[in-house]
């Protein structure tokens, strides 16, 4: 990686060269072409890392593993962080119709709402294998 460095480090040496040579009117040009070449350094490093996270859990799924699920942060911690962005709004509204009070109400609400999720265990966040274990309703006949 060190070499990478090094060779993007004499990219930009030779880059602000030329721009000190050229002058300030073709800046513009030889920046866009600095940073084409970074782009395909990033490229092809996001290319490779991606490979290899693939060859990783395809390598993982056929040893019998279970394969990562896509988007868990956001499964795990949507109400949440949904919650603290309309605590927002919600903490507007509840000072400006009735004071201190209201804040209060609308923050126990915005927590009440939150512990009761957590204590659920999840709700429509719960992954799908969960939501299969879970045992089957009285309701039915």
């Amino acid at each position: 990686m060190e070499a990478r460095d090094h060779e993007l480090k004499k990219e930009l040496a030779a880059t602000l060269q030329a721009r000190g040579e050229l002058g300030a009117e073709y800046e513009s040009a030889l920046i866009d072409s600095f940073l084409e070449k970074v782009e395909q350094r990033l490229d092809t490093t996001l290319d490779r890392r991606v490979r290899r996270q693939l060859a990783e859990q395809q390598m993982s799924v056929a040893r019998g593993a279970r394969p990562a699920e896509p988007g868990n942060f956001g499964e795990r911690h949507g109400l949440g962080i949904v919650s603290l962005i309309l605590a927002i709004p919600l903490s507007a509204i509840g000072v400006a119709n009735a004071g201190i009070e209201g804040l209060v109400v609308a923050w126990l609400g915005i927590v009440g709402v939150n512990a009761f999720q957590a204590v659920r265990g999840g709700g429509p966040f719960r992954r799908r294998d969960e939501r299969a274990q879970r045992a089957p309703s009285d309701w039915k006949d």
